[in-house]
């Protein structure tokens, strides 16, 4: 290994704290604003001076928003299932079995996951209100399908195909069916591309906006993007920046806590088949 020279450890160590200044300083300076009220708001200070939590009392007071809160858990939670579900089952079927097709599929769910929201709206619309699910929570995780589904079958067939087919032979002779394959055996060694997929389709599902906003028409099933868009000041010419950045730090917290308790995995998820060995 090479030593870096003191130079190079120094402009490394600048380049890390700018990155870090980069990343964290928007989500810091929210959390600044969130506790500030009336023209506090558009004063510019780098630290609080006191921390009050009104905008948040405020944010929670109704109830509303923690049932956005609440629908965006179930939706999300819907979605990642059943792309995990769905997309696993897929990648078995393009990843080890031989049809005609196969590749032109594969190029099918690349470029389905490539079409822009709003090219499909309309048609995700009829679809929606033909099945009787226009206004319901079931209807959106239907629609967030359309994103998450392809990008997961694409991440776990290249996954599923890097795994040494002597296990699936072995399994094989030992008489093992493929359902018991798929779960015994493959299930336990994808996880890191499972989770990684999930954690996406997860974070896709929370921030959401344009199919939320068309798909829903109550408070009752509003996810929380769409409620943060909705929020009213207390006069039509008012806006309520600090609910709205209290908000905004509320629905940022859980995706940090997500990444950070399944780093470890995401990283391997994200480097599987990098390296071919």
């Amino acid at each position: 290994m090479t030593r870096r020279s003191p130079l190079a450890a120094a402009g490394l160590a600048l380049a890390v704290v700018l990155l870090l200044l980069w990343s964290l300083f928007p989500l810091y300076y929210a959390v600044l604003t969130s506790m500030e009220s009336g023209s506090g708001i558009f004063r510019i200070r780098w630290w609080p001076e006191a921390i009050e939590l009104g905008n948040y009392r405020a944010l929670f007071a109704t109830g509303a928003f923690g049932r956005s809160i609440l629908n965006s858990v179930l939706v999300a939670v819907l979605v990642v299932t059943a792309s995990a579900a769905l997309g696993l089952t897929a990648a078995h079927a393009l990843g080890r079995i031989r049809f005609p097709g196969r590749r032109l599929i594969l190029l099918a769910v690349l470029a389905v996951s490539m079409f822009p929201q709003v090219a499909v709206l309309s048609g995700m619309f009829t679809l929606i209100r033909g099945l009787g699910l226009y206004n319901s929570l079931w209807g959106l995780a239907l629609a967030y399908l359309l994103f998450t589904l392809p990008f997961t079958v694409w991440v776990l067939t290249t996954f599923i195909r890097e795994l040494p087919v002597e296990i699936e032979e072995a399994a094989i002779m030992d008489g093992a069916g493929p359902f018991t394959i798929l779960i015994r055996i493959f299930l336990p060694l994808m996880w890191p591309a499972i989770v990684t997929t999930g954690l996406i389709a997860f974070i896709i599902a929370w921030n959401e906006f344009l199919f939320a906003l068309t798909f829903t028409l109550t408070d009752d099933m509003r996810t929380v993007p769409v409620a943060i868009a909705l929020l009213t000041g207390g006069s039509q010419h008012e806006l309520p920046w600090g609910m709205i950045m209290a908000a905004s730090v509320t629905v940022t917290l859980p995706l940090v806590a997500l990444v950070l308790v399944f780093q470890r995995r995401l990283v391997a998820g994200l480097t599987a088949g990098a390296v071919k060995g």
